[in-house]
Parts: C-alpha cells; structure tokens; sequence
C-alpha cells in the first residue's frame, strides 16, 4: 500500500472521528498500521505531525463556532477537547493570533486548517495542504 493511501486513510478517519479522543493508538488500531509507521508516514508526506493536524482542524472548527454561533467559549473549548477555556484560549491565540473572545467579536470565520486532500495530477497524486497566515485582532 502506498504511503499516500495510508496518509488519506488517516486522515479520513480523524475528520470522521474529530469530535472523539484520538490518541495515535486507537487511530493505528482503527487502520490496522503501527502507531510509529502512521506516524512516521503522516509526517513525511504532509509536514505536519498527527497530533498538530487534530489540533489544527478542532481549532479551526472552533474558530467556526466562534464566529457562527452564540455558543459559550467554554462548551467550544471542551468540545475542542480542551481541559479548560485558559488552555483553549492560549492554544487558540498562538494559532489565530488574537483570542477566542476577540476572535468572536469580529465574528467572521477564516478556516486556518483546512483538511488535508488530494488532487490527481498526470505524474500520479500530490497532497494540498492548507495553512494560512495572517492575524484577525481587532
């Protein structure tokens, strides 16, 4: 099996389970490869550890509750599988440059981590990876 396939297996099984825990175990057992080989491979082909693409995709998908929806910043934090709103908001400014309140406050959204995905070119396939820059402070 192709490193790509095992990269897109992953990485569809995180966006279907993005709202459970996801330890690089249970992720392994799920796709039936060793947790060191996903790993491995994962960040070879994206430049992006496994665990920063999770953290990345729940913060942007906060980011979109933060900007859609009147929901507590907290509840979004907890749903982002974050402990505390403190750590949520610390994890959130260094990756959106500004905080959940203000972040909210300017109330659009802007997906910093989008998913991984794959576009077919002629020579065979090649991995998108989207991460934008740029700060949202008011």
């Amino acid at each position: 099996m192709s490193k790509k396939t095992v990269v897109k297996k992953t990485v569809d099984y995180i966006e279907t389970h993005i709202d459970e825990d996801l330890p690089l175990d249970k992720i392994a057992n799920a796709l039936n490869y060793s947790k060191f080989y996903i790993a491995r491979i994962f960040t070879e082909e994206t430049k992006c550890t496994v665990y920063k693409y999770i953290q990345g995709r729940r913060l942007t998908l906060a980011a979109k509750k933060l900007a859609e929806t009147r929901q507590p910043i907290v509840e979004i934090a907890y749903e982002a599988h974050y402990d505390s709103q403190q750590a949520f908001t610390l994890a959130f400014k260094q990756f959106y440059g500004c905080t959940p309140k203000i972040y909210r406050k300017n109330g659009i959204f802007y997906p910093k981590q989008s998913k991984i995905s794959m576009r077919k070119f002629f020579d065979g396939y090649t991995f998108m990876h989207y991460s934008g820059g740029g700060k949202l402070a008011a």
